[in-house]
């Protein structure tokens, strides 16, 4: 279908042209070049990370970051179940196994009370987790105080998704600067975007002249092509990067953008009954990259479906909450630490259109139709 209002679509600042036009005059058309580091640098200045390396996708950095944590085939790594796929494919990647860890209600991130059952059930069985992949789901911060002492506890390599999460913060420090390694995705649909790409964030120059090395076919010094380790086509283009600057000088603002979305749904949508959300708990900002809400269907007497129904039929794009992957068919036989959380969060939730260039209009086109459809 042919919207008319997308869910989460690009938009650009105006200098993404410029940056553009400067690397095709400075014939810079490759994966290495000055844009590709100035890239990096301001994502380093923006978080605060020591290292940013910026790569052809989300997907890519967290393959390389477990890669680099020393994930092997046979190794578990835990993996929060509420999130999109490519949070859990890299475990696949390598070998290794895969075990999901349900949310709590509040943020609808990790449960540390489920993940902390799941370390110590795995190890009573002798099989200790290598590494933890904690998601901020929908840019919103997981309770990073409880996960990061409970890896800190066992042994666990931490490392975030903050795949969805630019602009977000825990405690004032920015999300993906907290585990040994994290992840961030500027794909169409985020924040901002490179057309396709991602980011790998470390403080350790270790870990980032690894990620380099395998991003860019794990070439041996030498005076010849030379490999003695696997390595992959993972480098960002100088090209996308260009677009990555421009963008990266209106983050601030699509934020702001963001959060207005959001605050316009929370103000029309209050009086519903049944109605909640992701809880932004004290010293967490989330750039509510999606403006998310679950229903109750007793109270509301709205289920998701027949709200995204609804508003399809006028021409506006709404999405059901990411499927858990210990619903999902590939992950069918994986091990699943938790209750029913993440199961009702994706049964009963909804993401409404949030780009930051819907105008008031389309805000309001948007709550009038499920207002509508509530009956009120």
């Amino acid at each position: 279908m042919d919207y008319k209002i997308w869910l989460s679509p690009p938009h650009l600042g105006g200098k993404e042209l410029q940056y553009i036009q400067d690397a095709f005059e400075s014939n810079w058309i490759a994966s290495a070049g000055p844009h590709l580091d100035h890239f990096e640098s301001g994502l380093c200045a923006y978080t605060g990370s020591k290292h940013a390396v910026a790569l052809s996708s989300g997907t890519a950095a967290l393959h390389l970051a477990l890669v680099i944590s020393g994930v092997k085939k046979g190794d578990i790594v835990l993996c929060q179940s509420l999130t999109f796929a490519a949070s859990a494919n890299p475990i696949l990647y390598l070998g290794a196994t895969p075990v999901f860890i349900d949310s709590e209600p509040q943020t609808w991130n990790i449960c540390p009370d489920a993940l902390e059952q799941a370390v110590t059930q795995l190890l009573k069985s002798g099989k200790k987790p290598k590494a933890l992949i904690c998601v901020h789901l929908y840019g919103m911060p997981c309770q990073l105080k409880e996960v990061t002492e409970i890896c800190d506890k066992y042994g666990i390599v931490l490392i975030e998704d903050a795949a969805e999460a630019m602009g977000s913060t825990y405690q004032g420090q920015h999300l993906g600067t907290f585990g040994q390694m994290g992840v961030a995705s500027f794909n169409g649909n985020k924040i901002i975007t490179t057309s396709a790409g991602g980011a790998l964030f470390t403080y350790y120059e270790m870990d980032a002249r690894k990620a380099r090395f395998l991003a860019s076919q794990a070439k041996d010094p030498a005076p010849y092509f030379q490999h003695s380790e696997l390595g992959y086509n993972y480098r960002m283009s100088n090209i996308c990067a260009a677009i990555g600057l421009g963008q990266l000088e209106i983050l601030n603002e699509r934020v702001a953008q963001r959060r207005r979305n959001f605050k316009c749904y929370l103000n029309a949508f209050e009086t519903i009954p049944g109605l909640s959300l992701q809880e932004e708990k004290a010293g967490m900002f989330s750039n509510r990259w999606l403006s998310t809400f679950l229903f109750d269907p007793e109270k509301s007497k709205l289920a998701v479906d027949q709200i995204r129904l609804h508003l399809a039929g006028n021409g506006i794009e709404a999405r059901q909450v990411w499927k858990p992957m210990h619903l999902q068919p590939l992950y069918k036989d994986a091990q699943y630490f938790g209750g029913n959380v993440a199961v009702y969060v994706f049964t009963n939730g909804i993401c409404f259109p949030s780009g930051s260039a819907l105008n008031e209009d389309n805000i309001g086109e948007i709550c009038e139709s499920v207002l509508t459809l509530a009956g009120m």
